[in-house]
């Protein structure tokens, strides 16, 4: 009998437990390792998806454990109008490697950070209304679930008033196409901003936008959109606030992914991958904007701003991207995996599309290459099989597109782990197809 099986275990599970999203996998998690975690038989799980989205050095990374251990024998947490040095000194380390955006606030999730970030561009223009796209993923808060379409909008009562959306670009499926066929990105976005400028009271704040939206299918915005969105919001007076949460501190090949397309935002948030797995997020933003906010009265005052335990962790992650080269072992591994995801796509039919940036990609499952007909069902028993193989990924579903597996190793993955995960990935899509 598997020890994962635990009856009593199960038994509290379903007794005490919100349900708060997709079903929970059939395994008692007791350890994780670099890029594995270990159920309760000891099985070794090859972790694609870095926890959640977050975990960028894998688990129980060595210097991790040992700044939190020696932070938490000196100041954990303490009132939120207190400061301490690792504080400003992972501000001071995050305006360094974002010139220009030069003021910080550390906060805990991504959501709280795009929260702060969305209140303090409605202060700064004296607008309400904010723009995101139609398949993004922000937050489950207030005005960052408002913000939020690729899913969770019905059955919750209104959204925050002025909340506007617009399609994302996607090469794959798109919407407006050159002669060509390749997707026309620009006509698409002039005619969304017509849309929206139809749409609007006149009181546009800001647009919120991820760099590759991750929860929306791993949709890459193409190089020159973030530059044209830019002047689209400064044509309006709105701030442009790119949330890195996912595509933060090295994931894509570059420290930040907007540093690709050399287009600053006005406001930057960063979560996840900041705190490799621990609750730590930011806002960064530009001296100009802050003394505004601040002549204005800006107010996010929260119990955990500017903790002293996460910034000291904050710290050593981008220690240690920096020492070990993080940044570009990102572009490098994820080059090795691109191309062992093309070779599935040479293999099976069913993989439609590969895209992403270094190490997020996604690979979408159709029923049909041609039609490009969603592959729902198919990528569903595509993962489980994975699972039963040891290959932890996850897979999202949205109107329109195929099923999308989310894959996001951390960036201290192996190349023998990435060779390894492409032979489970091969196995587990060669299982579902004789079992379909």
């Amino acid at each position: 009998m598997s020890l994962n099986d635990d009856p009593a275990f199960w038994a509290a599970a379903r007794k005490h437990l919100i349900r708060y999203g997709p079903s929970f996998e059939s395994v008692i998690i007791e350890r994780a390792e670099g890029s594995f975690v270990y159920d309760a038989d000891g099985r070794a799980i090859l972790d694609f998806t870095s926890g959640q989205m977050s975990a960028v050095l894998g688990h129980t990374h060595p210097d991790i454990v040992a700044t939190v251990d020696r932070q938490m024998k000196s100041v954990a947490h303490l009132f939120s109008g207190m400061l301490s040095r690792p504080v400003v000194e992972l501000a001071s380390r995050l305006a360094a490697l974002a010139p220009g955006l030069d003021r910080v606030q550390l906060l805990t999730t991504g959501a709280e950070s795009n929260e702060a970030a969305i209140r303090m561009a409605k202060l700064v223009t004296g607008g309400h209304e904010v723009v995101a796209f139609a398949q993004s993923w922000h937050g489950m808060t207030g005005a960052a679930a408002s913000a939020t379409y690729s899913a969770g909008r019905r059955g919750y009562g209104p959204a925050t008033a002025g909340s506007l959306v617009i399609p994302a670009p996607n090469a794959y499926r798109p919407r407006f196409t050159h002669a060509d066929g390749s997707n026309d990105w620009q006509t698409e976005l002039d005619d969304a901003f017509e849309l929206i400028d139809r749409q609007s009271t006149g009181n546009l704040a800001a647009f919120i936008a991820e760099p590759i939206l991750s929860s929306g299918g791993i949709l890459e915005l193409p190089q020159g959109y973030l530059a044209a969105l830019k002047q689209k919001c400064h044509e309006r007076g709105m701030l442009l606030i790119l949330d890195e949460a996912q595509t933060g501190v090295g994931r894509t090949g570059h420290m930040f992914a907007f540093k690709r397309d050399g287009v600053t935002p006005d406001i930057l948030t960063l979560s996840k991958t900041l705190g490799a797995g621990l609750p730590l997020a930011a806002v960064m933003t530009t001296e100009e904007i802050e003394q505004k906010a601040f002549e204005r009265g800006f107010l996010f005052y929260t119990t955990h701003v500017s903790d002293p335990l996460t910034a000291a962790v904050g710290v050593t992650v981008l220690d240690v991207v920096e020492r070990d080269g993080l940044v570009e072992r990102a572009a490098r591994s994820g080059e090795r995996l691109r191309a062992g995801l093309l070779s599935l796509q040479q293999k099976y039919e069913c993989v439609g599309d590969v895209r992403g940036r270094g190490l997020l990609l996604g690979l979408e499952v159709v029923k049909d290459r041609q039609t490009k007909a969603p592959g729902f069902e198919l990528g569903a028993r595509i993962m489980e099989e994975a699972m039963l193989r040891g290959l932890s990924m996850n897979i999202v579903k949205l109107p329109g597109m195929g099923g999308v597996f989310r894959i996001a190793p951390p960036l201290t993955v192996s190349d023998e782990e990435i060779d390894r995960g492409i032979e489970i990935m091969s196995e587990a899509i060669e299982a579902s197809i004789a079992s379909a």
